[in-house]
């Protein structure tokens, strides 16, 4: 899952949503450097990758990436299913997705000069340029992946994945659906557990 999905996997508290962003960029054992939602947000992060990766409906959605794509399947799937997250939003989140995503940028940008460089940029581009409400316009996620892919070892035009992710929307709609129903009620019973201790 990418950033759009752990937002919503990080349920409404926005310190939590920050966490859910910053699990991709924050490595290593926490130590109290952060307040303990966003803490807790990163451990969320970190779990619901744990679980979807070794997922089968992600593991079936990889047969659809044919070699040599098949290597970054973690990177393209990712991106995909926020791109099908982003197309379906409404049937997961009662709020408006750039409503949702306005409100996101506003309180990320209180943590700005505590935020890694890479988090920076994010938080600078993303309301200018509508970064996760992009996710939903089948145009931009190749110029994503591209993105992604340039910030490689070894860069790799992995926007030219994009028509065999795309060839079977129905069948990656349904692996989507598994893992998300899984994934909701995963996150659902961790935050609920962090809440209540």
């Amino acid at each position: 899952m990418n950033y759009l999905a752990h937002l919503l996997l990080s349920g409404d508290e926005l310190d939590i949503q920050v966490g859910g962003l910053l699990g991709d960029f924050v490595k290593g054992p926490l130590v109290s450097a952060w307040p303990a939602d966003i803490e807790f947000g990163i451990r969320l992060h970190r779990q619901i990758d744990s679980l979807t990766d070794r997922h089968p409906a992600f593991v079936d959605a990889t047969r659809n990436l044919e070699p040599p794509w098949r290597r970054y399947r973690g990177i393209l799937l990712d991106v995909y299913f926020d791109h099908l997250l982003a197309r379906r939003w409404q049937e997961f989140h009662p709020e408006p997705l750039p409503v949702f995503c306005r409100r996101f940028y506003r309180h990320l940008a209180q943590y700005r000069s505590e935020l890694p460089p890479r988090v920076q940029h994010f938080c600078d581009r993303a309301p200018e340029v509508s970064w996760l409400e992009s996710y939903a316009r089948a145009d931009k996620v190749p110029v994503m992946l591209d993105n992604v892919g340039r910030r490689l070892r070894r860069p790799v035009t992995l926007g030219q994945a994009w028509p065999l992710l795309d060839r079977d929307r129905l069948y990656m709609n349904r692996r989507f659906d598994e893992l998300m129903a899984e994934l909701i009620e995963f996150a659902e019973q961790q935050r609920q557990q962090y809440l209540e201790g």
